[in-house]
């Protein structure tokens, strides 16, 4: 009976806490929401070697790693949980009206370009590099082999695709969820599976 009244009493208390706190949250959410874009846009801005177009919208703040060389188009649309990295002389190029979703993964180590227009869903993965084995060597220390991908413009990359290093999609071409890219996509190409192979051409 004790148990069960201290409960009562600490649900009435949360009750109390919550209701006037939630209605807070709900009369200051447009206000939070611009407070989190804008630091996220300054965020990203203060780790690149470009600028930041002020028409970037950046729903939560990157993480980016390495030398910053990015560049980013006019009406890019980033979702929160992004990594971006560069490293060496590489650069992450990011065309106009570019869309990248939760949780997508750049990696650039030769160098990355993604055309206007194009989307990147959720948990994407584009690494240009793959690691290197040496006998005797522990595989961390071995070095990478690093080759540039390209990505064109109006590109439609589903979920959970995995781009590999020398790969080049063509303008309007479509990757199916899950796929793994490995050889270069026509334009207009739609492909899917592991490894990603051609459908048939987009209407």
């Amino acid at each position: 009976m004790v148990i069960a009244g201290e409960r009562r009493q600490n649900l009435g208390l949360k009750r109390a806490l919550v209701v006037p706190l939630m209605a807070m949250m709900r009369a200051t959410n447009g206000v939070r929401e611009s407070v989190r874009r804008i630091h996220g846009h300054a965020a990203l801005g203060a780790c690149m070697v470009g600028n930041l177009q002020a028409s970037v919208v950046v729903l939560g703040a990157p993480e980016v790693r390495g030398t910053g060389q990015i560049e980013m188009g006019e009406d890019v649309l980033l979702y929160p949980g992004i990594y971006l990295e560069t490293q060496e002389e590489a650069w992450l190029k990011i065309g106009r009206g570019v869309v990248i979703s939760r949780g997508a993964h750049l990696v650039a180590m030769a160098g990355i370009t993604v055309g206007d227009g194009t989307m990147i869903g959720e948990y994407v993965s584009v690494r240009d590099a793959n690691h290197d084995r040496q006998d005797g060597v522990a595989m961390r220390n071995a070095g990478h082999t690093a080759k540039a991908i390209r990505i064109g413009k109006e590109v439609w990359i589903g979920r959970g695709v995995t781009v590999l290093g020398g790969v080049t999609i063509g303008d309007g071409a479509t990757v199916g969820a899950n796929a793994v890219v490995t050889k270069n996509v026509a334009a207009g190409t739609v492909v899917a599976g592991v490894p990603a192979v051609p459908l048939r051409g987009r209407d």
